[in-house]
């Protein structure tokens, strides 16, 4: 993930680099101002949620200025050797801290492409024809102030990332003994159909942390796939589930609800995933008419064939399947019409600029046309107003899901909404049954 304060950090740090050199070539004053503006361009796509391309295009324009400088600029004589790229070392070690979480061809490349850089500037003479190299009477002190900024800076980074290590250790101990001490929670966010009828829930976990509270799933889920804490997490929130569903059986407003839960690509690949999901609902005594299992679309890039076959054998024993946040990821219509799924999911990157982008709107309705063409159910998510829920209507989406209907809520709390809901949907059905006045 990317943390916008590490990369103000560097981005700073080289501004500061640069800044010298702009006494001497006043043209560098556009890089400075090329820089703020990438601060900004950065800081508005992590909050849009866009932090892979945040990413990205912090270091890759970094590493760009960089490069220019060490060879336009930072030219190496006998009197004043090249220190721009003594930058690249800080940066590469920042950039294996902030991609982390990314696939591997991001986590290693980004840090190998900048240490690989390093290494060829630091050992060639060369620079770039017509390269204008300042005098060195400003480069000399220039390459003192560059090496002893460039230094800190890869302190900095080392320390962060050494702090880093030791949180994300003390955080795995954390979160394996939470599994032990029943520290985890379930959270159901409601599936709403027409006349704000309720008709499913998708299970959500949550850590209750003594201390910190509850801690949402983007800081621990992370960490369970890298940790293999995944596994019984998964497997816990599986039964929790499936316990759930009996003892929503005993009560007529939720009997019939069905309940989504997410399964990771680690659970799925496990050999003996069909035997412990049959077994966990035989022990809980569910139906399994009622639980729906959700994949996503990264899992599919996968095996296959393995997928399809465990697919099927739970499909026998009356389980559903959905495919959340269709569109986003390793989308092909080969592998959608071979998939036995029930429903499609709309991811909410397309429903929140539904009303703001024909682009999303279009692809919105192409899922829908598609879903209703397979015979699948659609379920947008992340639908927060009632333009937005009008709109998916229109276009033939039924179900919704979001904080237009709720939060992820306690168990408590969710039969409460559900009672909510099935009131509200008979008065619905009153007002439209009632005669027309004479």
């Amino acid at each position: 993930m990317l943390h916008v304060g590490s990369a103000v950090v560097t981005a700073a740090a080289l501004l500061w680099g640069t800044v010298f050199y702009a006494q001497g070539y006043v043209k560098l004053a556009g890089v400075n101002a090329g820089l703020l503006a990438l601060g900004a361009v950065c800081f508005w796509l992590t909050r849009r949620g866009h932090t892979r391309a945040a990413t990205l295009m912090l270091f890759l324009v970094i590493y760009a200025v960089i490069v220019f400088d060490a060879l336009v600029l930072d030219v190496p004589s006998a009197a004043a050797p090249r220190s721009m790229h003594q930058y690249l070392l800080g940066l590469a070690v920042m950039a294996l801290l902030l991609t982390r979480d990314e696939p591997r061809w991001l986590h290693l490349g980004l840090p190998l492409l900048l240490a690989g850089t390093y290494l060829v500037l630091a050992a060639s003479p060369y620079g770039l024809p017509g390269a204008v190299a300042l005098p060195e009477s400003i480069r000399v002190p220039g390459g003192w102030i560059n090496t002893t900024l460039a230094l800190a800076g890869l302190f900095a980074a080392v320390h962060t990332l050494q702090a880093d290590l030791a949180r994300q250790s003390r955080l795995q101990a954390e979160l394996s003994h939470a599994l032990l001490a029943g520290e985890m929670v379930l959270h159901y966010q409601a599936q709403v159909a027409a006349q704000t009828q309720v008709v499913g829930a998708e299970a959500l976990v949550r850590w209750q942390h003594p201390v910190r509270g509850l801690v949402p799933p983007g800081e621990f889920i992370p960490l369970a796939e890298r940790s293999g804490l995944m596994l019984p997490l998964g497997d816990w929130v599986l039964r929790t589930a499936c316990q759930t569903l009996v003892s929503w059986s005993r009560h007529a407003e939720t009997a019939e609800l069905r309940l989504a839960v997410n399964v990771s690509a680690s659970q799925f690949a496990q050999p003996d995933f069909v035997a412990k999901v049959q077994q966990i609902v035989q022990q809980t005594g569910a139906r399994p008419d009622r639980l729906e299992l959700e994949l996503t679309e990264s899992m599919l890039a996968n095996d296959l064939e393995d997928i399809i076959t465990k697919m099927l054998a739970l499909k026998d024993h009356g389980i559903g399947f959905s495919l959340d946040d269709f569109g986003t990821g390793f989308s092909s219509l080969t592998y959608l019409r071979r998939l036995p799924l029930d429903k499609l999911k709309i991811d909410q990157a397309f429903v929140r600029s539904l009303l703001t982008s024909p682009k999303d709107a279009a692809i919105a309705q192409a899922v829908i046309t598609l879903g209703h063409s397979l015979k699948l159910e659609v379920i947008a998510e992340g639908v927060e107003t009632q333009e937005q829920r009008q709109q998916l209507a229109s276009m033939g989406c039924g179900i919704c899901q979001g904080y237009l209907f709720g939060r992820p809520v306690p168990l408590a709390e969710f039969r409460t909404q559900v009672s909510r809901h099935a009131a509200a949907a008979q008065d619905v059905r009153q007002a439209t049954a009632l005669p027309l006045s004479p």
